[in-house]
This record gives C-alpha cells, sequence and structure tokens, in this order.
C-alpha cells in the first residue's frame, strides 16, 4: 500500500517539475520577445529621426549626396528585414552610415550651429544609447532563457515542448573593426 502512495507521490512530482518548468520557460521566452519589442521601439524612434537629420544635413552639404543616400539605403534594408537576424545585421549598418553622417557634419561650422540640428543630433544620441542599453538588456534576458534550455533537467522539458535558444544581438564584423578618423 505504502509503495502506491510512493508512486503516486513521485508522478504528482514529476508533474509539478513539469509544469512549472514549462511555465518558467514560457515566462522567459515572452520576455525575450519582449526585450526585443524594446528594441524596436527605439528603433522606430530613430528611424522618425533619421529622415528630419538628413533633410537638414542636406541644406548643409549638397555635394555630399553619397553619405546622405547611404543613410538612407541602410535605414531602407533594415525596414525591409524578415528575420531578427536580417534586423541585427542592418542595424549594424546603419549605426555605421549614421557614424558618418556626424562625423560629416564636423566639416560644417554653420549646421553645427543650427539650433535646429542639435537638437535633431542631441535626441538620436539620446536614442542611440537607449538603443545600446536595449541591447544590453535583450541580450542578457536572452542568456537566461538560452541557459534554461539548455541546463539539466529543464532541458529535458526545453527539448519535449519544442522550445528554441533564441539569437543574441552581436556587432557585425564591421563594428568591430577599428575606427579610421581621417583628417
Amino acid at each position: 500500500m505504502w509503495w502506491i502512495i510512493g508512486i503516486i507521490a513521485f508522478v504528482l512530482i514529476i508533474i509539478l517539475f513539469i509544469i512549472s518548468t514549462y511555465n518558467r520557460l514560457v515566462v522567459l521566452r515572452n520576455r525575450v520577445r519582449d526585450q526585443w519589442a524594446q528594441i524596436d521601439v527605439q528603433l522606430k524612434r530613430r528611424f522618425d529621426l533619421i529622415p528630419n537629420v538628413v533633410n537638414t544635413v542636406k541644406g548643409y552639404a549638397k555635394h555630399e549626396s553619397e553619405t546622405l543616400e547611404n543613410v538612407i539605403k541602410a535605414r531602407n534594408t533594415f525596414m525591409s528585414a524578415s528575420t531578427k537576424e536580417d534586423e541585427i545585421k542592418a542595424d549594424g549598418e546603419l549605426t555605421n552610415a549614421i557614424s558618418k553622417l556626424f562625423a560629416l557634419t564636423e566639416s560644417y561650422p554653420e549646421l553645427k550651429a543650427n539650433e535646429n540640428f542639435i537638437k535633431l543630433q542631441d535626441e538620436l544620441k539620446e536614442t542611440e544609447n537607449k538603443i545600446a542599453s536595449s541591447r544590453q538588456f535583450y541580450n542578457d534576458t536572452v542568456l537566461n532563457y538560452n541557459n534554461k534550455i539548455e541546463l539539466f533537467p529543464s532541458n529535458i522539458v526545453a527539448a519535449l515542448f519544442h522550445f528554441k535558444s533564441e539569437t543574441f544581438f552581436e556587432a557585425s564584423s564591421k563594428e568591430r573593426e577599428n575606427v579610421k578618423v581621417e583628417f
């Protein structure tokens, strides 16, 4: 009789473990999705600011069309990205293009003194800082989620319910290169 109670207790413990582990995995997966959405919010803000910055710079730097076109091209590439990995790659290109745009403005003192441009530049810098912070928090969340999926015994439940690991937000090879400053 005691062995039946023992078996029932063991089965209940296993069921409770599976339920609690499954629920924890769902919570972690949803946190990853939420953090990606937070990055999207900041990227949307950056997308809204970029045309204003480009139009302001156009008025002062008419012959610098290649740099301006690269910013718009990078922005459009990101907007057309269909996967998270494509978005990460396109974001790196856009960040690089924006850096070149701000480097270009150093050649135009009257642009640097323009109040509208200064305000837009400050907003864009603030947005870039928020994006960097969001990326870091996203990567921390992905780390927690991926660890839970890979560590024993929760990896058994993760495999049973087809939880997949998430991709980290990583710098592209271009972003890892040393910055070349030319005068």
